[in-house]
C-alpha cells in the first residue's frame, strides 16, 4: 500500500524560506511520480511541482518557477520541495501525492494522483 508522509512546514517570515519532505513507500515499481500541491486558505487545491522516479525529470507550475525546486534523495524514498523567497500567498497546506507513469514528462493535474498524503501547513507571515 503506498504511503506518503509529508514534514518540514512551519511559521516562516517573507523572503525565507522552508525544505517540505515527502517520505514515500509502498511501491510495487520505480515507475511513479511524485508530486507536490497546496491549498491556500478558502482556495482550490493548485498543483506545485513533480518529480518522475522513472527517469528523473521534473516539472513545475510557473507561478513557483525560479523560487521552488523539487528534488529526490533515493537513498531515503524521499522526495523535497525547496521553497525560497517565500511571500504570503504561498501560505496554504501543502500536500505530496502520487501516481503511476512508464513514460513520459510528469504533470501536476490534480485528478492524475491517486495517492495524497495528510498535509503540512505553510504560513508566511511577518
Amino acid at each position: 500500500q503506498v504511503q506518503l508522509v509529508e514534514s518540514g512546514g512551519g511559521l516562516v517570515q517573507p523572503g525565507g524560506s522552508l525544505r517540505l519532505s515527502c517520505v514515500a513507500s509502498g511501491f510495487s515499481s520505480n515507475y511513479y511520480v511524485i508530486g507536490w500541491f497546496r491549498q491556500p486558505p478558502g482556495k482550490e487545491r493548485e498543483g506545485v511541482a513533480c518529480f518522475s522516479n522513472g527517469d528523473g525529470s521534473s516539472n513545475s507550475a510557473d507561478s513557483v518557477k525560479g523560487r521552488f525546486t523539487i528534488s529526490k534523495d533515493s537513498a531515503k524514498n524521499t522526495v523535497y520541495l525547496r521553497l525560497n523567497n517565500l511571500k504570503p500567498e504561498d501560505t496554504g497546506v501543502y500536500y505530496c501525492a502520487a501516481y503511476s507513469l512508464i513514460g513520459g514528462t510528469c504533470v501536476i493535474r490534480r485528478s492524475q494522483y491517486g495517492f495524497w498524503g495528510q498535509g503540512t501547513q505553510v504560513t508566511v507571515s511577518s
